[in-house]
């Protein structure tokens, strides 16, 4: 599944190491509570592409005796570990280590070695975040944002996507948090900045889970790749085609199995080969659908030109 996401996550990746390595150095020489926050951030951020990564691996594996329906769903299922690990140690360490700044507050030294790393930060996950931002909006296809974030089948890519875009806020807030210690000389808006960073971290992180969750159990393809199902099994012998079930087992793995009503005077040989051709049909037109199943059945219940059917997920 070597597929454009794995190029968005690998430039992730890149960008987060680099990234992590600066911020705890740059925490260190300032003991600035943010900037702490920040080099854990995107250290969870680096072990999360990896993760993805090692998932896409998995769901290109064949399908075997054990796995009939191959493993494509393993991709989603490291995607909603990586929501569980944005949450418990993303936001977590991070409202942890905003409380106890706040409880013993230090102020930070060398501030200008904390600006300087955040603002290459900023321009490194900036260049990541476009990446991943291209990606999605190629498939986007007039979408509204919000209708495009929840539809996506392709998790690498949101995760990616909102992760980075919540790291440069976060960086930010880590500096408007830096600033506003050394102009008002109270180190407690430094912890103020690491508990914002932290909220900010646990929504993205209930989110993602929230999509990761509903892919795992097993969600429809676009109401308009059904409709192209339907469009490529009407053909001569087809009295109507009824309830069409698709089901994504990965961003490029769809299976579709759909009811046909046939006419009755075709002989045993001519619904296998009608059945053959609407399987081309369908693999030629939308190459994502890697397994297709016809079922004939008298009350097929949609005939040609009434458009009506279901379609369950």
């Amino acid at each position: 599944m070597k597929t454009e996401s794995t190029r968005v996550l690998l430039i992730a990746l890149a960008a987060n190491v680099g990234i992590a390595v600066a911020k705890f150095v740059a925490a260190a020489i300032t003991g600035s509570s943010a900037m702490l926050t920040e080099g854990v951030h995107s250290l969870v951020d680096s072990t999360n592409q990896l993760l993805l990564l090692y998932g896409q691996k998995r769901a290109a594996k064949p399908a075997d005796a054990r796995h009939p329906g191959g493993y494509g769903r393993e991709l989603y299922f490291w995607s909603f570990v990586v929501a569980l690990l944005v949450f418990a140690l993303g936001a977590g360490v991070s409202v942890y280590e905003g409380i106890v700044h706040l409880l013993e507050p230090e102020p930070a030294v060398s501030p200008l070695i904390a600006y300087g790393v955040l603002a290459v930060a900023f321009l490194l996950e900036g260049g990541s975040t476009v990446a991943a931002f291209r990606e999605f909006d190629a498939a986007r296809k007039g979408k509204s944002w919000w209708r495009a974030l929840t539809d996506t089948k392709d998790a690498a890519t949101v995760i990616v996507l909102l992760e980075n875009g919540a790291a440069m806020a976060g960086i930010l807030v880590a500096a408007i948090g830096l600033a506003a210690s050394q102009l008002t000389g109270d180190p407690h808006f430094d912890g103020i900045a690491s508990i914002l960073i932290g909220l900010l971290l646990g929504f993205v992180a209930i989110f993602l889970a929230r999509e990761a969750k509903g892919l795992l159990i097993g969600e429809a393809a676009d109401p308009a790749l059904v409709a192209g199902i339907r469009r490529a099994a009407t053909r001569d012998g087809v009295m109507g085609v009824g309830e069409i079930m698709t089901i994504h087992n990965a961003p490029t793995q769809i299976v579709a199995a759909l009811n046909v009503d046939f006419d009755n005077r075709l002989s045993a040989g001519d619904v296998e080969r009608i059945v053959g051709e609407i399987e081309a049909a369908v693999r030629a037109d939308f190459p994502a659908v890697n397994r297709v199943y016809v079922r004939p059945h008298e009350d097929a219940g949609v005939k040609f030109g009434e458009g009506r059917g279901l379609m369950r997920s």
